[in-house]
């Protein structure tokens, strides 16, 4: 792509998810919603891929369905209450609309569909942007809007997209797709406690984030797209390799690690509001994640091929090891020490 257009795409992605996450008003967050979708459609497509086109295809379709649900939402909201401030959603009708609007928009279940096959056909830098930035802008309307939406309703979509998000990665053998239905259950977790502490769900994203992007990194760094490359991905870079299998335990929640951090306060949190069964639901659906995490350790570090393959093996060279990847793998492991300090601004 030509790096000027890429530039005015990068440039347009932080632009529409600022102006979503600044405004205050309805008609502003669905423009920087817009922009945003217009802006990743093209990086989307770019490799020129038939499977990248009909990626591209699904997002911009279901991004827009979404978008328009938001609109019609809004003016329903404007309509009855005279304002068009996003905090003031007041009408039923208008609240289950736009509950339904952002479910699309994040992939919850059961909108899920789009999101496993748009990563599939993107790159893995494209597929981290659709898994991380792109979220950010319904994730802050969802935060602006809690109060508002139906309880049952926001918790039952919670509860299926942890379940579905773990039950459906269990035999996905495409890393993108894993990594979606990683995304799709992690979603469900930081849906599951907007309501009850917005902070708390924010905080989750975050580390969602922090964790999930070395991952892409380092599956763009050894270009290894399937379980069965992973096996023999460890001659190209063996200290990355290694690494990833930490990342990927702190994304299942095991407890040395980053990721048990916001396990652990979303299942205190659901206690304190009374929420046990759920709590112990959603804590026994994170162990279908830790499953297909461990696979995806398992292949990546663990084992070696048993066979010569049919594909020439990409042997270890004196690459520079990637700045970025070192730190963020470090940040995705080492935090749980500093809870008390993460604690103190909730």
């Amino acid at each position: 792509m030509n790096p000027h257009a890429n530039l005015v795409f990068s440039s347009s992605l932080i632009l529409g998810t600022t102006i979503t996450i600044s405004s205050n008003h309805w008609m502003m967050a669905w423009t920087g919603l817009e922009i945003n979708t217009l802006a990743i459609t093209p990086l989307i497509s770019k490799s020129h891929h038939p499977r990248a086109t009909e990626a591209a295809i699904k997002y911009f379709l279901v991004q827009a369905a979404a978008s328009t649900l938001l609109l019609f939402s809004s003016t329903i909201n404007a309509w009855h209450t005279g304002q068009w401030d996003i905090t003031q959603l007041t009408q039923p009708t208008a609240s289950l609309l736009l509950t339904t609007a952002i479910s699309m928009k994040l992939g919850l279940v059961p909108f899920h569909f789009w999101f496993p096959e748009v990563l599939q056909g993107s790159s893995p830098i494209t597929a981290l942007l659709l898994s991380t930035l792109m979220k950010l802008p319904p994730i802050a309307i969802l935060l602006l809007v809690s109060h508002s939406l139906n309880p049952t309703l926001l918790t039952t979509l919670a509860a299926l997209s942890a379940a579905l998000g773990g039950w459906m990665g269990l035999n996905q053998t495409q890393l993108r797709k894993i990594l979606a239905f990683s995304s799709i259950s992690h979603l469900g977790w930081i849906t599951m406690i907007t309501i009850y502490s917005p902070k708390l769900a924010l905080l989750t994203f975050y580390l969602y984030c922090l964790m999930t992007t070395p991952v892409f990194l380092t599956i763009n760094m050894t270009k290894s797209l399937k379980l069965t490359t992973m096996m023999t991905s460890w001659t190209k870079a063996p200290t990355v390799n290694a690494t990833l299998m930490l990342t990927l335990l702190s994304l299942a929640g095991l407890p040395p690690l980053t990721g048990f951090l916001p396990k652990w306060l979303i299942i205190q949190e659901l206690t304190k509001q009374e929420m046990t069964p759920m709590a112990t639901t959603i804590a026994m659906l994170s162990l279908l994640g830790l499953f297909f995490y461990l696979r995806l350790a398992y292949h990546s570090t663990i084992t070696l091929p048993p066979n010569s393959t049919n594909r020439i093996k990409q042997w270890h060279t004196n690459k520079p090891t990637n700045t970025l990847i070192s730190i963020l793998t470090s940040l995705s492991t080492l935090l749980l020490p500093l809870s008390p300090s993460i604690l103190a601004t909730l």
